[in-house]
């Protein structure tokens, strides 16, 4: 079954994390809050790392999200896992996955991938293709 939804970003916290690699592109980390409205409806909190030169917009990253809220009218919390690589003007090898065993309450059980889209007007999109019937 596929729940897709809109989601919105606040609270950015970044991190003073910095490995002791050096690398030709910066690292970094943060967390921020998510708010989700559509037929995924609840809020977010991400771990955020990416290694991404703003100059170019050449990088990849990796975001943990723990969720709670409701999924196909079902309540509960769970964690997904995305990311994606650009050269700057594209996305590609994109993953998502719903992170096996980390479903509670209504929500025990759900299995699947999730998507990322971004629409031309900036609206951020999120995919939920999942077991839940």
């Amino acid at each position: 079954m596929l729940s897709t939804s809109t989601f919105t970003t606040s609270d950015f916290d970044v991190t003073d994390y910095v490995p002791d690699v050096t690398t030709a592109l910066p690292t970094g980390h943060l967390r921020m809050r998510k708010t989700y409205a559509g037929d995924v409806v609840g809020r977010s909190v991400t771990q955020f790392t990416s290694a991404f030169d703003q100059t170019t917009g050449v990088g990849t990253y990796v975001a943990m999200e723990s969720f709670e809220g409701a999924v196909a009218g079902r309540h509960g919390a769970f964690n997904f896992v995305h990311a994606a690589s650009t050269s700057g003007a594209d996305r590609a090898d994109e993953y998502g996955l719903i992170v096996p065993g980390s479903g509670t309450d209504e929500l025990t059980g759900i299995a699947g991938t999730v998507r990322l889209h971004i629409d031309d007007d900036g609206t951020h999109r999120m995919d939920f293709d999942h077991n839940l019937g």
